[in-house]
């Protein structure tokens, strides 16, 4: 299946109410299972979950990893949307936060979050979640979106799920 996911299509930047934002997530969470199948590669599933997970959520603005480079460090991976930050210490912003805690973080308002980063000035809600394997945490999925209240905890907990589904397994290459 590598002709990527079929939704309905939408205008990007469009935030729609929660539950057709939730249906089109359910629409295409099987599809996205599907593509991933057998895969092994670090670098490929996080490619090919951001480019899914770009296609399925069109009010954001910023969708992809950073990885884990050093014991503090995150670098940015594979994304879709603009230029990310190149580097973040995990003491800094949303995704710090999240690869320090190995929490998700749901912000609904990031200029309320402290120490918040700002790699695209528009970005005003987040969701990060950890990528843990074999109980080492090995990136952030980050998501970004420049509507306040652009997730809702139903969409975290099934970007979590789909990541720990994903990741954490024995057979991925890192």
């Amino acid at each position: 299946m590598s002709e990527g996911i079929a939704l309905p299509p939408v205008a990007r930047g469009t935030l729609l109410d929660e539950p057709a934002r939730l249906a089109r997530l359910d629409e295409a969470l099987p599809q996205i299972h599907a593509v991933l199948a057998g895969e092994t590669d670090a670098v490929a599933l996080q490619a090919t979950v951001a480019c899914l997970l770009w296609e399925t959520f069109v009010q954001a603005n910023w969708c992809g990893f950073y990885r884990c480079v050093g014991e503090s460090t995150l670098a940015v991976g594979p994304y879709q949307g603009t230029m990310g930050c190149l580097r973040i210490d995990f003491d800094r912003g949303v995704c710090g936060a999240c690869a320090r805690t190995r929490e998700v973080q749901l912000v609904p308002d990031v200029l309320a979050f402290p120490g918040h980063i700002a790699c695209d000035d528009r970005t005003r809600s987040e969701l990060v979640v950890p990528v843990v394997c074999r109980g080492e945490l090995r990136a952030v999925l980050d998501l970004d979106s420049p509507h306040l209240s652009g997730y809702s905890r139903r969409e975290a907990d099934a970007v979590l799920a789909l990541v720990r589904e994903t990741f954490d397994a024995g057979s991925i290459v890192w």
